[in-house]
């Protein structure tokens, strides 16, 4: 099921799968991700907390997400997603700095982070948007660089 909210970097379309969010989506939509939507239903009790939650954090008040969630990916995804989640609201870490979190230290598995970073179904919750390039750079973003500059710009009061 799936509902869809408005937000300052354009509609989102939140997915729940069996009592988790399983997406959150960037418009303009694709409905050829393979992700079951099934139909809308604005009123599901996750999808109405997820957009509570995402409400309070453009708008300021929440820097923790608290929400079920189950992304489908890779092994390695998994736990690089899982990674990302202990980058802190206001912080940054690089491709590097995640792998290396992860055990690996070979200068190809900043790339693999940022390959398995870019595949994130569940962005914003996941804080994808958290990682920069190692030069301090806002690079490669789903959403595009406008709205990880905005969501970073959000949670550091800086124009990044």
């Amino acid at each position: 099921m799936w509902t869809a909210i408005d937000s300052p970097i354009g509609e989102l379309r939140l997915v729940e799968h069996d009592g988790a969010i399983s997406a959150i989506e960037f418009s303009p939509f694709r409905d050829d991700t393979g992700r079951p939507l099934g139909d809308r239903a604005d009123d599901t009790p996750v999808l109405k907390e997820c957009a509570r939650q995402l409400h309070a954090y453009f708008a300021g008040t929440l820097t923790d997400f608290d929400l079920p969630l189950k992304p489908e990916g890779t092994p390695f995804q998994l736990r690089v997603w899982g990674q990302l989640c202990h980058i802190g609201f206001g912080e940054t870490a690089t491709y590097g700095e995640v792998a290396h979190r992860l055990g690996m230290t070979a200068w190809s598995a900043a790339r693999a982070v940022g390959l398995a970073n870019g595949r994130n179904p569940i962005p914003i919750v996941i804080p994808c948007h958290r990682v920069i390039g190692a030069n301090g750079s806002l690079t490669g973003y789903a959403g595009g660089l406008d709205r990880k500059q905005l969501l970073l710009s959000l949670e550091t009061d800086s124009l990044f």
